[in-house]
């Protein structure tokens, strides 16, 4: 499947030391750790939003997360980040609990973990090279973190955003106001961003759920190819089941909290669509969208 990964361009897209023109793969283990969830449980109230989740998320997979909404996808991604914590339960990344985390290991926690949200997170008014040297500020302290915060960065750091916007195809759109440019172009900006972060993990909130066909599928191409040639793991909720079953190594089907389909793509036939969602989902208007994934 699309997003396996044997090797790792993650520090060559954001080091200072390689030649801007030229991110070389090189043969590395995955920089991500193992993901576990063991019985993880969040409760609101009485609403149990996770239920007992049970999984594991081995490195340097693209798993997809799917469900009606209600059915804990993005409480789920929130206790992965520890935006929100457990009730019950465990989630570990490697040996580490996260619910253990705290002052500046939860911060470092946090500033290994990229995440893409729906509606892109970005300051529309800044260029591009502005909104992904953001993503840095995670990295830096002392004088260098109140000399970015007035938009003042070393040369390094700026290299490494040009890195990153290469990566995604944008180099040409760098000093360009963000707000100018397509909402596609927008959400790859975001990936730029997270890849400046330097992350170990990244989440997905509905990526692609704001963005047309078309769109949508060249920012699954772009990340999908990202997350294979750096290494990374990626765990997103996707609206659409089609975009699941063409970009995923694995596939997590959510119904009140639980997971109840874990597995390939090719297992998720309309029996299984129908335990997770009640029906069958309707399809794409493309059908090509697997094609694309398997190339990109």
């Amino acid at each position: 499947m699309a997003c396996r990964a044997s090797r790792n361009l993650h520090g060559a897209v954001t080091g200072g030391q390689h030649a801007l023109a030229t991110v070389a793969p090189v043969m590395t283990t995955s920089v991500s750790p193992v993901i576990t969830l063991d019985r993880a449980t969040r409760m609101f109230g009485a609403t149990r939003a996770l239920d007992a989740v049970s999984a594991t998320v081995h490195p340097g997979q693209f798993v997809a997360i799917i469900g009606r909404s209600g059915a804990g996808k993005t409480t789920l991604l929130r206790c992965l980040s520890r935006a929100t914590s457990l009730s019950a339960g465990a989630i570990r990344f490697g040996d580490t609990d996260v619910a253990g985390l705290g002052g500046r290991t939860l911060r470092e926690h946090r500033a290994c973990v990229g995440m893409i949200y729906q509606q892109f997170n970005l300051v529309r008014r800044l260029r591009v090279i502005d909104n992904v040297l953001i993503g840095r500020l995670a990295r830096l302290s002392g004088w260098a973190r109140w000399a970015a915060l007035a938009r003042r960065f070393d040369a390094i750091d700026v290299e490494a955003a040009l890195r990153c916007l290469d990566h995604v195809g944008l180099l040409e759109r760098v000093w360009q106001r963000t707000d100018t440019l397509s909402g596609g172009e927008q959400q790859r900006v975001a990936i730029a961003k997270i890849l400046a972060q330097d992350p170990r993990v990244i989440l997905g909130d509905e990526p692609v759920a704001s963005l047309d066909v078309l769109n949508g599928r060249l920012v699954m191409d772009t990340l999908c190819r990202i997350a294979r040639a750096a290494g990374l793991t990626v765990v997103a909720t996707l609206h659409h089941v089609d975009y699941a079953r063409a970009y995923a190594d694995r596939i997590f089907g959510l119904r009140a909290g639980r997971i109840v389909f874990n597995g390939a793509p090719s297992e998720l036939d309309d029996a299984r669509l129908f335990e997770i969602f009640g029906e069958v989902p309707q399809s794409l208007p493309v059908a090509d969208v697997d094609v694309l994934a398997r190339t990109a």
